[in-house]
């Protein structure tokens, strides 16, 4: 009997088979960490952060029984600098990822690494984009890849030819690859459900996690959705009232915002219609189109989020495992008429972070104080009972369950100049809890946001002499952090 006839069979009441025989390990023991990471999911994707238009039931429940901060941030707004502060708790001037595709050095440890216990079974699964993408690193033991994308980045001596686990399934399914390296996105999306990249990497993880219910263990899920090509199965699942396109398309020009923003606008609205799939689509019905369809990339990944869920709770172990739902980045999705990612506004920077810890409460809790993504790791440490390592820069989130304060009050966000964006230029933003946010430029080109009374952040504030006073306070916040944290990108002083 195979691993999915067996869940079958319980399923349908039969006896359970013999992989989910033995002695239940109990809330006490050492606890489980269930890490699920979805790629360029932006918070406002659920109801806890204000959207009960969505269809996403398991995320919905999930967030209902877990702590969800309010205020997360991207340490950098683009997948692999992010993706490394996620599993490090260090910045990404710090691991060297400070664009996409560098391999995070060997001797940087991430949370197996950190976490530093024989006793646990490990596993990543999905997207990794830090570095030889299909293969077993960084004291992950099991290891399922779902992209062949990145084989021009791999290491020295690493086979150029191997191909990931996504791969292989999909030919035992009887697909021929698209292209001479692989299935390309745009062939994956299209694939049915039940062989789409999320539901192989949910039931990936249903079998590790039933597998392994008799001894701790720590896993890693990183979905590739909701991250374009926005297209799948479930695209007209959301009505155009229920995936509506943002309340701030196009917007309207921002004084004093970078030329970087303004051309990817131009670019993005340049043009009354666009072609798209052989049809001529106005602008307004293609951000209509991407928004709806963007919305059922997250239901696709809830279906899968559902089957992990249901396989913790048949394990006997969701009393003892810690589950993290967050995302390496967010979306603007028209926002300001841009679209993707890389740019500090709040839906290109601002992410979900949900964190239940069973034992220590059954019921959502709201914390607003903002926190970084580089936070995660050393929270999830010290709630495992492990000590949080000295050189982390990271702070744990941890006291803010009991109400405490934490030392670092404000939240960072780094911008580094791309190489597939030259002309950006490097960026820092400072956050504060009383609802300031600073946009800084090496290019001298700054914002400043009142992030309550300006959530849709259309009115930049900086340079007025009424706010003097704010962006003096932030930018000596900024500095102290740098100080701190040794950030080798200095801003100018205004000109």
């Amino acid at each position: 009997m195979d691993r999915r006839q067996a869940i079958r069979t319980l399923l349908a009441g039969g006896a359970a088979p013999v992989f989910l025989r033995g002695a239940r390990r109990r809330p006490g023991d050492k606890p489980n960490l269930l890490f699920l990471w979805a790629d360029q999911q932006r918070a406002d994707t659920m109801a806890a952060y204000g959207n009960h238009r969505y269809r996403v039931p398991a995320m919905n429940k999930l967030a209902s029984q877990s702590v969800v901060f309010e205020r997360c941030y991207a340490s950098q707004p683009v997948c692999s600098p992010n993706r490394s502060s996620i599993m490090t708790g260090l910045w990404p001037h710090t691991t060297g990822c400070t664009t996409n595709n560098i391999a995070l050095r060997g001797d940087t440890p991430t949370q197996p690494e950190l976490l530093n216990d024989s006793d646990y079974r490990t596993a990543f699964m999905g997207k990794w984009h830090l570095g030889d993408e299909i293969f077993s690193q960084h004291g992950f033991q099991k290891w399922a890849s779902i992209d062949d994308g990145y084989w021009d980045h791999y290491s020295k001596g690493r086979d150029p030819s191997a191909r990931s686990s996504y791969y292989h399934y999909l030919t035992k399914q009887g697909y021929a690859p698209d292209t001479d390296k692989g299935f390309s996105r745009s062939f994956c999306v299209r694939l049915p459900m039940e062989h789409t990249k999320s539901a192989y990497i949910g039931q990936q993880a249903s079998d590790f996690i039933l597998e392994n219910r008799n001894a701790p263990w720590l896993l890693n899920v990183m979905f590739f959705e909701p991250h374009g090509p926005f297209f799948g199965p479930l695209n007209d699942l959301h009505t155009e009232e229920e995936a509506p396109v943002p309340e701030n398309y196009p917007g309207i020009p921002i004084a004093g915002e970078p030329k970087f923003y303004k051309d990817r606008r131009a670019e993005g609205l340049k043009d009354d219609y666009r072609e798209v799939a052989g049809q001529r689509i106005h602008k307004h019905d293609y951000h209509q189109r991407a928004n709806r369809n963007y919305a059922g990339l997250c239901s696709q990944v809830d279906q899968a989020l559902g089957q992990i869920l249901w396989a913790l709770e048949a394990s006997g172990q969701a009393g003892n495992t810690i589950i993290v739902y967050t995302a390496d980045h967010g979306e603007m999705l028209g926002a300001h008429g841009i679209t993707g990612k890389q740019v500090m506004y709040e839906e290109s920077v601002r992410v979900p972070f949900l964190l239940r810890v069973p034992w220590r409460q059954d019921q959502s809790l709201h914390i607003e104080r903002p926190v970084s993504c580089t936070d995660i790791t050393p929270t999830v440490l010290e709630l495992m009972g492990k000590p949080v390592p000295a050189e982390l820069q990271g702070e744990s989130a941890a006291p803010l369950l009991e109400g405490n304060e934490r030392k670092q009050e404000d939240v960072f966000v780094e911008w580094h100049t791309h190489y597939n964006w030259p002309d950006q230029p490097n960026g820092r933003t400072v956050i504060s809890p009383d609802g300031w946010k600073l946009i800084l430029h090496d290019s001298n080109e700054n914002m400043l946001f009142n992030r309550y009374q300006d959530p849709l952040e259309m009115h930049n504030l900086h340079g007025s002499t009424e706010h003097k006073d704010v962006v003096k306070r932030l930018r000596t916040h900024l500095e102290d952090w740098q100080r701190q944290v040794d950030d080798p990108i200095k801003m100018p002083e205004p000109a």
